[in-house]
C-alpha cells in the first residue's frame, strides 16, 4: 500500500495539498469528495478485491451508468485483480518497504 500511495503522490504532484490529499485517500477515500463516477469505481474495487465472487452483472451495470466503457471496466479488473495478487505475494514472503519509504497515510507531525 505505502507504494502505491507515493506513485499516487507523484501522479497529484501539482496539487498544492498533494500530502494531505495522499494521506486522506488512504484513511478513507471516501472523504475527499471525489467525484460520483470515480467513487463508482473505488467502491468496485474495493468489492473485486473484499468479494470477488459476489460481484455480479448489476456491478458492472453501476459502472455503465456511472460512465465507465466496457474497455475501462475491463482493464479496471485486470489491474485490482494483478494488484490484489502481488500484494498477496509480497505479504505471503515478508516483503518489505523499501528502506526510506515514506509513510503515507500516518499522521504528520
Amino acid at each position: 500500500m505505502q507504494a502505491h500511495a507515493t506513485d499516487l503522490r507523484a501522479e497529484v504532484a501539482d496539487r498544492p495539498d498533494a500530502d494531505e490529499f495522499v494521506r486522506a485517500l488512504v484513511r478513507d477515500w471516501r472523504s475527499v469528495g471525489l467525484d460520483a463516477k470515480t467513487v463508482a469505481l473505488l467502491d468496485y474495487a474495493e468489492r473485486v478485491t473484499a468479494t470477488p465472487r459476489a460481484c455480479l452483472e448489476s456491478d458492472i451495470d453501476r459502472l455503465r451508468d456511472a460512465g465507465w466503457d466496457d474497455t475501462a471496466i475491463h482493464d479496471t479488473v485486470q489491474v485490482i485483480a494483478y494488484f490484489n495478487y502481488i500484494n498477496r505475494v509480497a505479504d505471503a514472503l515478508g516483503v518489505e518497504l523499501d528502506e526510506g519509504m515514506p509513510e503515507w497515510g500516518e499522521p504528520t507531525g
